[in-house]
């Protein structure tokens, strides 16, 4: 499994536990919205920060 993986896996059970959803309902958010490949091109920003950044900048994404 790549890093990248690895991380959309992480970010999804983080993005999840923070809006009290399952992990299954968060991908299907993400999917919804088109948010995986934005968030494949983001994994060398996002992973160097708080999760909580990564969080954040996905709420503003899914709300407009």
């Amino acid at each position: 499994m790549t890093d990248e993986a690895e991380y959309l896996i992480y970010l999804i059970e983080h993005y999840a536990l923070a809006k009290n959803i399952t992990g299954k309902q968060a991908l299907e958010l993400f999917e919804e919205r088109d948010l995986l490949p934005y968030i494949h091109d983001m994994y060398y920003t996002y992973h160097t920060e708080r999760v909580e950044n990564a969080i954040e900048d996905l709420d503003r994404r899914i709300m407009y």
